[in-house]
């Protein structure tokens, strides 16, 4: 006789198990991805720099030569003494005095004097200028009135660019970076009253900007706006 009711409590035992393994597969992905690329990366980066810097090292100082092993890492290291030791020159009379000679070289060839301007250039930005690094994240009105991007505050305005702006107040540097690339973006001169300073960090930031709004440092702390009260942005200075 066919009973009145099936019984499908079997079907969504199962449902429930494949549910619970598939959520245990996406956590331990979770878990399991970051640790993986970072050891694949830093395990790739190393053999990229060995390959560079070994040829040049003498064989009485490869450890491979008495271990018989090829010991990924030791031209890392060795990058990293002879770094030091030229930042150390560097600082020196000799040194400086060294690097302006090599430098009055460079500038004689047309080429490579800009090849060389741009990236010493940039390796002056990136690694010797730490303090004026971005230390602020802020609100601007980007592209138009009335729509707000995340951005970064650079440095007051100066010179040409300070004066040629037509405002009378004070004009700061932004960098507003481009989702969920914050590598690029674009350099934007304001007046300081349309920059609405976060208390939130540079990093806390740059998490929202890269997670295009899903990862939203201190959502619960926020204070949000009363329900028909508009938050107005600050008087522009006459």
């Amino acid at each position: 006789m066919t009973k009145p009711f099936d019984d499908d409590t079997e079907p969504k035992r199962r449902r429930g198990m494949f549910s619970g393994l598939r959520a245990s597969f996406l956590t331990g992905l979770v878990v399991i991805a970051p640790i993986s690329l970072t050891l694949y990366l830093i395990w790739t980066v190393a053999g990229w720099v060995d390959s560079w810097v070994l040829p040049f090292v003498p064989d009485w100082l490869r450890p491979d030569q008495y271990v018989g092993l090829n010991i990924r890492g030791i031209g890392v290291f060795v990058f990293l003494i002879f770094t030091i030791l030229v930042g150390w020159m560097a600082k020196g009379i000799i040194g400086k005095s060294m690097i302006a000679w090599a430098e009055s070289l460079v500038q004689g060839l047309p080429v490579v004097r800009s090849v060389y301007n741009g990236l010493k250039q940039i390796a002056e930005t990136v690694f010797a200028q730490s303090e004026t690094s971005f230390d602020k994240a802020c609100l601007v009105e980007y592209p138009r009135k009335g729509i707000w991007a995340i951005a970064f505050i650079s440095t007051s305005a100066k010179g040409e660019i300070e004066s040629k702006i037509p405002e009378n107040q004070g004009k700061t540097a932004v960098f507003l970076p481009t989702t969920p690339n914050p590598t690029s973006g674009f350099l934007l001169f304001l007046p300081k009253s349309d920059v609405i300073e976060l208390d939130m960090s540079v990093e806390d930031a740059a998490k929202l900007v890269i997670s295009a709004g899903l990862v939203y440092p201190n959502g619960d702390k926020a204070s949000p706006t009363p329900i028909g009260e508009v938050r107005q942005p600050p008087a522009r200075a006459s």
